[in-house]
């Protein structure tokens, strides 16, 4: 028996969410102030203190981040 062919709109890599689930999770979360960049052209991200409080409210631990280095 073959598999369907499904749909994955999201791929675990390393711990971290790719696809276009996770470019449309980076979008929103720009758009949201939730996290920012630096530079516009800078491909590192930070939370933003608004960002802490929501991810806070969803029952996100940012603390376990940590300040590992991509």
């Amino acid at each position: 028996m073959s598999k369907p062919n499904l749909f994955k709109p999201a791929k675990l890599c390393y711990g971290h969410i790719g696809g276009k689930l996770g470019s449309l999770l980076v979008t929103s979360f720009l758009e949201k102030g939730w996290i920012a960049k630096d530079d516009p052209d800078d491909k590192h991200l930070y939370i933003t203190s608004k960002g802490e409080k929501e991810f806070q409210k969803l029952g996100i631990d940012i603390s376990q981040i940590g300040s590992e280095k991509a």
